[in-house]
Order: structure tokens, then C-alpha cells, then sequence
């Protein structure tokens, strides 16, 4: 990957080569790109999207799509390409530009979600066009899949049995690498943020914008603090909510993540058992047990789903997950949970599962054009989250280490959490046998010398933990500016009024708070104490 994060000595060695080569070849350069020669990416800067109305049943009638064609390799642009899936609404106010969207993941679509909550992004049109896309190797940008089953971490590391017995667990895990390399073709090994990063620029190039205004959520944020290190001088107005780490492996990303599902759970069990519905009665100290016997039964013996399929323990801890990003969604999770408990009816719970619609696609499509949204794999959520994990981190612990270090990474996981240490355990074994990822991201993206960036991080987040907020500020250095949610939920946007405000403040006006200033948690819902153009 290229070196220091900075464009400044490419921009003297190609300015004699006049404005046009500047525009065109040197927008596209990542920050540091050293003395080597660098590929023309000119073609790739000259394009202009066209906007079409989206096709669908789901989509609203005034979301237009379009698309741009990108690279599949950065390094050899001649050697292929991929198209990436774009979708707006128009503004309605003053247009200064365009505002790009990620709603994280890694993994998730962005067409999909903006289409499904586009509600609490609409006051942005005030000033902008409001941008999101389907990142490479995600929903309809040449989508990675791993069959049918292949990205099942659970299946693919055999359960309790197969943590009991390394040398079966490694090759089976071998053997799901390989499923997923041939189902998902030549995008998986080009997938992973830095070059999502750099599609992101190329898309900022072709909808007019000198800068990108850009706002993160989640994993989101990851490719927001990426696009600054790449791109310094190409920063418009980015905002940074619910902020991913830069810095641990995915190891210690793994237990965070267990841990903070579990106070989540614990309290949402708290807020359930005060409920006669509850599903785990109203004893609090009882429910938490029936929680993991539920999990122990599921696992044992899956029930069917009405797809054709079943649904096991680790399946129901994923959803689980899902249903404890917002308490909004509480109530919806327990009638969910009421369901599969008393009836063993999964449609509640399946619910809660996002991703494609369509089958599972083999290894020999072309795998470059946008595919049909019918047509993206089931399981392409499981499969980017996993591949652009993988490609973001270069620990690969080698079959000795893992045979060594296993039984104590499976005590340390489940004394994070009975329920969710498992599940992210077997989340962090599916990156053996993948080849080695990145280190630019823990390395480079750092001190970044960009316009202000607004860093938001939520003090109950289950998710990403407030001290990712404070370590990644100091990490990007003084272009960060930090705003403490005090509430909880996974992300503040959507769920403080305050943080709605303040990010929107900083999107629309430039005007940015203090950094170190606070949101008080006070539980509101933006939506019932803002207005939103429609």
C-alpha cells in the first residue's frame, strides 16, 4: 500500500505537467503515492453520472439510481473493471453538492437502507443531493458469496465439537475459504476498505463535488477516516458516528463486541421481565439462563424455517444482535422471541436478518456489472462482513498458533459472554485461511492532515465502545473533533434529537461544536422533535 499519508509531494511532481493532469490523473492518487510510477486512473475521473429512476417494486418513486465503474485493481487498471451501484434523493433546497452515505457494516447496502429509512436523511436534501452506494463486493456491486451455507461460521467451524478438535476445525476452514473464493470471483481478492476508499473518491469525481461530504456510521466510519489518510486535501464536511477502532485486531475487536452485546442484553432482559409477554418470565435472574439454554437447545436441534432452510442457536445469537442495536426495537424483538418460544415460529426472528433476496450465485458469472436486486446472494451480508474484515487485518495466525492459543480464546470469549462469545469467536476463525490482510489502515491512517472531521461516539453503544471514539480521535490527531452522546444505542443519529442536530448542523452550515461538548441522553427520537422535508 502507499506510504505516508500525505498528497503533498505528488501534487509538486505533477504540477508541471498543468491543470488538466492535476484534475484528472492526480485526483485519483491516494495521499504518499512515492516515486514509483503511478497508473493512469484518467479515464476512470472523466466520468458523469446519469440518473435513472430506480427499478423495483420496494423502491420510492423519487430514488434515482445510477452507477460508476471503478478499477477492480488499482495497482493494474487495464486488467479490469467493476461497476459500483449508486442511488439519490434530489435536493430540494440551495444544492452545494452532494452528501455520501455509508450505513455500515461492513457489509451492508446502502440502496437497500436508504430506500427502507430514508425519513431521518431527508433534511439534508435542504442542501444537498443525499448519495449512498452498494460498496464493491456488496448488494448489487459484484456481490461475494460463499454458497449455499459457506458463510456460516457456525457450520463452517463445527459447532462445540469442531472448537474441540483444531486440526478438523482448520480444514474445514480451509475448506469454506475456498467455497467463498469460488462463489464470490475476482472481486473478493480486490475487496476491503482501502479500495472501497478509493471508489469513493472516484464516485465523489463523477457527481462534480471538489471535496467529499461524507457521513459514516458504524464500519462507516472506517472508511470515512481511510478516505481522510487517502485523500487529506480532498475532505469536504465528514461526520463520524458510532466510530470503529483503527488500531485493535480483530481478536480484541471480537471480545469488545461480546461484551458490549452482552450489557445490551442484560438490558433488554431488565426492561423484558417487567413485561408479562416476556418470553423469559419475569424472573431477572432466571431469564438470562433461559436465554443461553435457548441458544444451547437451538444449536442441538434447529428448528425449520418457511424458507426451506433451519434456524440454530448461533443464528438466533445474530439476531439477537440485530435487535439490540436501538431500544426502539426492543418491543419488536420480544414478540419476535415470544413467537419462536411458545409456537417455534422464525418469521419474527427472521426479521430481524438483513441482506439479499435472491439465491446464492456460482464462481462463474462475470461478476462486474451491477447484478438485478433479486439476484444478490442470501448470504452476501455474512460473506462482505467476513471478506472485508479479513482483508482490513493483517493477523493471520498461522495452524500452530491457533491449535495452541484456541481453548484459551474460547474461555476468554465466553467469560465475555455466555450468549454472544461463541458467535464472535467463530466470526473471528473464519479469516484462516484467507490471505493476509492490509496494514495500512493500523499504520497509516494516522495524524491526518485534513479539514475537521466531527467524531460522534455513544456512551451505551453495544457495538463500537465510546473509547474507540476517543482512541481513534487521538489517533487521526487535530483534525478530529469529538461529541460525546450520553446516551445508548448502537449510533446517536437516530436516536438523540441533540446528535441529529449537531451532525446536521455540521453537514448543512459548517458550524461544528466544541470539541469535548456532550449530548445529554434524553431518550428522544429525532423524528419527534425535528421537522423533515419531504
Amino acid at each position: 500500500m502507499q506510504a505516508k499519508p500525505s498528497t503533498r509531494p505528488a501534487v509538486r511532481r505533477c504540477a508541471a505537467t498543468g491543470a488538466l493532469a492535476l484534475a484528472l490523473l492526480g485526483a485519483g492518487l491516494p495521499a504518499a503515492a512515492g516515486d514509483r510510477p503511478q497508473p493512469d486512473l484518467s479515464h476512470f475521473y472523466r466520468q458523469k453520472v446519469t440518473w435513472a429512476a430506480c427499478k423495483g417494486p420496494d423502491m420510492p418513486k423519487d430514488l434515482q439510481c445510477a452507477k460508476v465503474t471503478v478499477p477492480l485493481d488499482y495497482a493494474r487498471p487495464g486488467a479490469g473493471t467493476l461497476d459500483v451501484a449508486l442511488a439519490r434523493y434530489q435536493a430540494t433546497g440551495k444544492k452545494q453538492g452532494s452528501v455520501l452515505l455509508n450505513f455500515g457494516g461492513p457489509g451492508g447496502a446502502g440502496i437497500s437502507g436508504l430506500a427502507t429509512d430514508s425519513k431521518e436523511f431527508m433534511d439534508l436534501t435542504n442542501g444537498y443531493d443525499v448519495v449512498t452506494f452498494d460498496p464493491r463486493g456488496v448488494g448489487r456491486s459484484s456481490p461475494v458469496s460463499c454458497g449455499e451455507g459457506g458463510a456460516d461460521a457456525s457450520a463452517a467451524t463445527g459447532g462445540d465439537d469442531g472448537l474441540a478438535h483444531p486440526q478438523a476445525l482448520l480444514a474445514n476452514l480451509r475448506k469454506a475459504a475456498v467455497e467463498c473464493a469460488r462463489h464470490s470471483g475476482p472481486v473478493l481478492a480486490h475487496i476491503g476498505t482501502v479500495n472501497a476508499s478509493r471508489d469513493l473518491d472516484v464516485i465523489r469525481q463523477a457527481l462534480g463535488d471538489k471535496k467529499l461530504n461524507y457521513l459514516g456510521f458504524s464500519y462507516g466510519t472506517r472508511l470515512g477516516a481511510v478516505y481522510a489518510a487517502q485523500f487529506p486535501h480532498k475532505v469536504g464536511r465528514l461526520a463520524l458516528d458510532g466510530v470503529d477502532t483503527l488500531t485493535e485486531p480483530l481478536t480484541e475487536q471480537g471480545l469488545a463486541g461480546a461484551e458490549g452485546q452482552q450489557t445490551a442484553l442484560d438490558d433488554f432482559l431488565d426492561w423484558c421481565t417487567t413485561d408479562v409477554a416476556c418470553p423469559f418470565g419475569q424472573d431477572r435472574r432466571a431469564a438470562g439462563d433461559q436465554v443461553v439454554r435457548l441458544v444451547h437447545s437451538l444449536d442441538g436441534k434447529p428448528v425449520p424455517t418457511d424458507f426451506g432452510g433451519s434456524f440454530s442457536g448461533q443464528d438466533l445469537v445474530g439476531t439477537i444482535g440485530q435487535g439490540l442495536y436501538s431500544k426502539q426495537l426492543w418491543p419488536s424483538l420480544e414478540r419476535a422471541l415470544s413467537s419462536l418460544v411458545q409456537d417455534g415460529d422464525t418469521r419474527g426472528v427472521l426479521a430481524f436478518a438483513s441482506g439479499g433476496s435472491g439465491l446464492p450465485l456460482g464462481g462463474d458469472r462475470e461478476n462486474r456489472r451491477l447484478v438485478d436486486p433479486q439476484d444478490v446472494p442470501v448470504d452476501n451480508l455474512d460473506a462482505a462482513l467476513m471478506a472485508i474484515d479479513c482483508a482490513d487485518d493483517p493477523d493471520r495466525p498461522d495452524a500452530a498458533q491457533l491449535t495452541k492459543e484456541l481453548r484459551a480464546m474460547q474461555a476468554e470469549y465466553e467469560q465475555a459472554s455466555p450468549v454472544f462469545g461463541r458467535y464472535r469467536l467463530t466470526q473471528l476463525l473464519m479469516c484462516y485461511g484467507r490471505p493476509k490482510g492490509t496494514d495500512f489502515i493500523r499504520e497509516r491512517v494516522k495524524n491526518v492532515d485534513s479539514a475537521k472531521m466531527l467524531l460522534v461516539g455513544t456512551r451505551g453503544d453495544p457495538a463500537t465502545p465510546y473509547r474507540w471514539t476517543v482512541e481513534t480521535a487521538a489517533r487521526l490527531g487535530s483534525s478530529a473533533v469529538v461529541l460525546d452522546n450520553k446516551g445508548d444505542g448502537h449510533t446517536g443519529y437516530s436516536s438523540s434529537s441533540c446528535v441529529h442536530q449537531k451532525i446536521n448542523d455540521f453537514l448543512l452550515y459548517d458550524t461544528l461544536p466544541p470539541n469535548g461538548s456532550s449530548c445529554p441522553a434524553d431518550g428522544a427520537d429525532w423524528s419527534a422533535t425535528t421537522n423533515t422535508t419531504s
